[in-house]
């Protein structure tokens, strides 16, 4: 676990890696729940018997948003940002989606620090995001979030 305490601490990481989170497993009942919240049932996410014998995957695969939502759990495995009066997702950029994550896969993020910057007190940075698939050899995605900071 990586813990930042300023912004000098935070920029001191610029252009490395910071770190990669513990493994975890998409198992059905997450895919469904997800499926539920967005209101996204499509046949290849939900329907196990459909997906083994007509889908090109031969099994259900997960949401590329639910990939996605797992970044803020993920990252917290990777870094503590200490001192912070606030933590915002700001945004997304580049993504691309390399590999289906079929159900019961593990995945787990890799993170590294692409820029950072001071806006009048506020920490930008922009991480790039690449989640691997255990055992797979091209990742879920890859792309940058951006996070904002502000440190007391």
């Amino acid at each position: 676990m990586l813990i930042i305490n300023s912004f000098e601490e935070y920029k001191s990481h610029l252009g490395k890696e910071l770190g990669i989170s513990n493994w975890h497993k998409i198992d059905q009942e997450q895919i469904n729940k997800f499926a539920d919240a967005t209101l996204d049932h499509q046949w290849i996410h939900v329907d196990k018997e459909k997906a083994e014998s007509e889908g090109p995957f031969k099994a259900t695969i997960a949401h590329g948003y639910l990939t996605l939502s797992l970044i803020p759990y993920l990252w917290k495995q990777i870094a503590d940002v200490r001192n912070i009066k606030m933590e915002i997702n700001y945004g997304i950029e580049s993504f691309r989606f390399g590999q289906a994550v079929l159900v019961d896969s593990e995945v787990q993020l890799k993170a590294k620090l692409n820029s950072i910057a001071n806006l009048r007190g506020v920490t930008k940075v922009v991480i790039e995001a690449t989640l691997i698939i255990k055992d797979q050899p091209k990742p879920a995605y890859t792309g940058n979030v951006v996070f904002l900071y502000h440190f007391i």
